[in-house]
């Protein structure tokens, strides 16, 4: 029979799904932060979520368990079975489906006073009617019309609750299906998918970044934090401190990579003056401050900012040219591999690329961070003829990395 409980703090079991499933390789004996029963029953919780897409190896430091994902065969994300065992109470239940009961059709609206007392008349009928206070209907209707569910409209002096037309169109299946497995917050699509009652697998990712789904809640805060322009605060974990952080934060974008699907907050810091990165999966206890006016002039200082950046390092300040370092490199590409060329133009984030003759090109950018691009360049080891770095110790150790992996694979330098 599944584990079918309920958990009212979605934390806790984020915490326990990144340090053994995620970041992984964790042992029960590793993991002290609380006692091993509470280790015992999130895991029989997670197994009962993720049963076939587990697996375990043994160590002398003990079992330790990982998820184990195929993403050919897999075509929706597992990991939102978490964020839909998150459990309400019976009153939360209540006024949700009441109201709408009340205002079954976008045709009928009703005062805040009207709805109370229709509350209150059909929930007397029973022999222990629950009490809503008009606070609390007011403060769900606001968080319902801010959410798009109902909407208001003036009479004189009084507002007016009406329930939003129907927003779910016909025949989007596909577009959902992809929303779900591909956008941050796609638990959104995962559940409106549930209410169709279809999950077909209607896409194959070549790499399906998954583990972002347990940080939903966390990137739909900071996306409406966004939306109002305000300050946040925010703990921030770090492998390297035993506790979080506290810090306050403007959040201005957020970046996903497509190398390795790791969400960054790009945000600013008041007491250093910067800009900076913070990774999501390190982020938890969100909450929304004041609104702040500096919040367009610093997400047009980010617009300039990233026509420096290559990933999500930026430097101390708020200058475009602060401390950039330039690189350059040419490629040879033989008459029949225009593909390269495309390959070039596609990929290349910032920068320029310039036709020196008919087969050669060079790149050149000044970038924050050049020890960022190495992946990218490697990718061109076999048709680079030139390079140069302003970062010459990095320089030197690409060069130097290049010489052993000819050493590993015999080849001598006088053969290149």
């Amino acid at each position: 029979m599944a584990y079918s409980e309920l958990i009212k703090n979605f934390e806790n079991i984020r915490d326990y799904m990144r340090e053994f499933y995620v970041y992984g390789f964790k042992s029960r004996n590793d993991y002290t932060e609380k006692s091993s029963r509470s280790y015992d029953d999130e895991r029989r919780r997670m197994e009962s979520w993720l049963g076939e897409h587990m697996s375990f190896v043994r160590t002398p430091e003990g079992k330790n368990v990982f998820i184990s994902i195929d993403s050919r065969v897999t075509g929706h994300n597992p990991l939102y079975k978490a964020l839909k065992a998150k459990s309400f109470t019976d009153k939360d239940i209540t006024l949700h489906f009441i109201l709408f009961d009340l205002l079954h059709s976008p045709e009928i609206s009703l005062s805040l006073s009207e709805i109370v007392k229709n509350i209150d008349r059909r929930l007397s009928e029973f022999d222990e009617p629950m009490i809503f206070d008009e606070s609390t209907v007011r403060k769900k209707l606001k968080e319902y019309t801010e959410q798009g569910l109902i909407v208001t409209e003036k009479d004189g002096r009084k507002i007016l609750y009406r329930r939003s037309p129907s927003v779910m169109p016909m025949g989007i299946s596909d577009a959902l299906h992809f929303f779900s497995e591909a956008a941050p917050v796609g638990t959104v699509g995962s559940f409106l998918l549930d209410k169709q009652g279809e999950h077909r697998d209607n896409f194959g990712f070549k790499h399906h970044y998954i583990t972002s789904a347990l940080d939903s809640d966390v990137t739909a805060k900071l996306f409406m934090a966004m939306h109002k322009k305000a300050i946040v605060s925010v703990s921030n974990h770090s492998r390297f401190a035993p506790t979080p952080t506290i810090k306050r934060i403007i959040p201005l974008r957020i970046f996903m990579s497509v190398q390795n699907g790791r969400h960054h907050l790009l945000a600013y810091e008041a007491e250093y003056n910067s800009i900076k990165a913070f990774r999501i999966d390190y982020l938890s206890d969100i909450k929304i401050e004041e609104t702040t006016p500096r919040f367009d002039e610093l997400r047009a200082a980010l617009d300039t900012i990233q026509t420096k950046m290559w990933g999500v390092t930026v430097r101390k300040g708020l200058s475009v040219d602060q401390n950039t370092e330039r690189v350059e490199f040419t490629v040879r590409v033989e008459d029949d591999e225009e593909h390269i060329i495309r390959r070039l133009l596609r990929e290349k984030r910032i920068g320029r690329i310039e036709r020196l003759d008919k087969n050669n090109y060079r790149f050149t950018a000044d970038v924050y961070d050049i020890s960022e691009m190495i992946p990218w360049i490697r990718t061109f080891i076999c048709r680079i003829t030139s390079l140069d770095f302003s970062n010459k110790v990095l320089e030197k150790q690409f060069r130097s990395d290049i010489k052993e992996m000819y050493r590993i694979y015999g080849i001598e330098e006088a053969e290149i």
